[in-house]
């Protein structure tokens, strides 16, 4: 990821991937049939894991919207945790058609987790529920891919502070917006 990151994903070659693993050229395609094998591999472990902790958020004893601030923690987190990954997925791999259309089945995932979330909470009488679950989780991943975003092209700051008032931002914003009467 640091290789495409720093070159570009068009730009970068196989060998660069190898250099900058400190691996030989050969052993890269020993695993991976070509450098689009590598970005993939790379998005679904991401996503893998994401959708493995909201998951895991769903089934802990607390309320639909520390639920939804937990899952949100999640995913900005990965810019201060994996900067290089997020970077070359928000400028790489949601320009690619093709890999966009895998991405679209990836996270379908953590979009079906969001929804749940937010159906738990019109059930529960904490979020409205004339706002369709599907339509709420949406907006949420898009909040939460804007913000992603503006970090990697610099149009926000995103220092550990800013990923924190962005957990509080979007989380206040969207459950406030769908608090009951």
């Amino acid at each position: 990821m640091r290789a495409f990151a720093k070159k570009g994903y068009h730009a970068c070659r196989v060998s660069d991937i190898a250099e900058e693993a400190g691996v030989a050229y050969g052993l890269v395609y020993h695993y991976f049939d070509s450098k689009d094998a590598v970005l993939e591999s790379v998005f679904r472990e991401m996503w893998g894991m994401m959708v493995a902790a909201i998951n895991a958020i769903e089934q802990i004893e607390e309320s639909p919207r520390q639920q939804l601030r937990k899952s949100c923690a999640i995913v900005l987190r990965t810019w201060r945790d994996y900067p290089d990954v997020v970077r070359v997925l928000v400028r790489e791999v949601a320009r690619s058609g093709e890999q966009l259309q895998r991405e679209v089945e990836e996270i379908a995932h953590a979009f079906a987790a969001l929804q749940r979330i937010v159906e738990r909470g019109q059930e529960q009488g904490d979020f409205r529920t004339d706002v369709s679950p599907q339509l709420a989780a949406w907006i949420i991943y898009g909040a939460l891919e804007e913000i992603l975003t503006g970090w990697v092209l610099g149009r926000l700051p995103g220092e550990e502070e800013d990923v924190k008032e962005a957990e509080r931002a979007v989380v206040g914003i969207l459950c406030d917006g769908l608090v009951s009467d």
